[in-house]
């Protein structure tokens, strides 16, 4: 039986679009040579297109993990999270809860751009928030509490502490997750 953090491939289209869109938009801050800036924009490129129905979920999933390797190119810490945030945006075809970790790690690059600015971290959840649709926070009412299932990225591990957890959390309780 799969994991309630997988959902379905209509779910996870949905939730595709503001994974890419909270990944996306810390794009800038991705440093480094032209073939990993190549990668993370074909990794952005392919979440979007599966996002539309363009795409299907196995050929996504053999990608997935292109735009992880991509972070290993960046100059600085910043660049590194902004990579791993198209990363799990591109993984969002294999299970939906990697919607959460393309947020937290779009947060996390921002709040390692900006560590003079400790208020960044909040306006970036609420950037995150408010380009939501109804549909998308539906979706992810759907995933377990950050720590409840262990069957997925939402258990009790890299995502689960720190700024990652904070924010994951954060947006849990402001679309309405139970918490467990």
């Amino acid at each position: 039986m799969p994991s309630i953090q997988t959902l379905t491939d209509e779910d996870r289209r949905t939730i595709a679009r503001w994974a890419i869109a909270c990944a996306e938009r810390v794009l800038p801050l991705f440093d480094a040579g032209p073939e990993a800036s190549g990668t993370l924009a074909d990794a952005v490129a392919r979440t979007w297109a599966y996002s539309a129905g363009q795409s299907s979920a196995a050929e996504e999933i053999r990608k997935r993990l292109l735009a992880v390797k991509a972070a290993d190119a960046a100059t600085t810490p910043a660049g590194a999270a902004a990579a791993r945030a198209v990363g799990q945006a591109s993984a969002v075809a294999h299970m939906g809860a990697h919607a959460l970790g393309a947020a937290a790690y779009a947060v996390k690059a921002v709040s390692l751009a900006s560590p003079d600015r400790p208020e960044a971290v909040q306006e970036e959840i609420r950037w995150q928030l408010s380009h939501l649709a109804d549909s998308e926070r539906s979706v992810l009412r759907r995933l377990p509490p950050l720590g409840a299932d262990s069957s997925g990225p939402l258990g009790a591990g890299l995502l689960s502490r720190g700024v990652l957890g904070s924010t994951i959390r954060e947006i849990q309780a402001q679309v309405g997750t139970t918490p467990a």
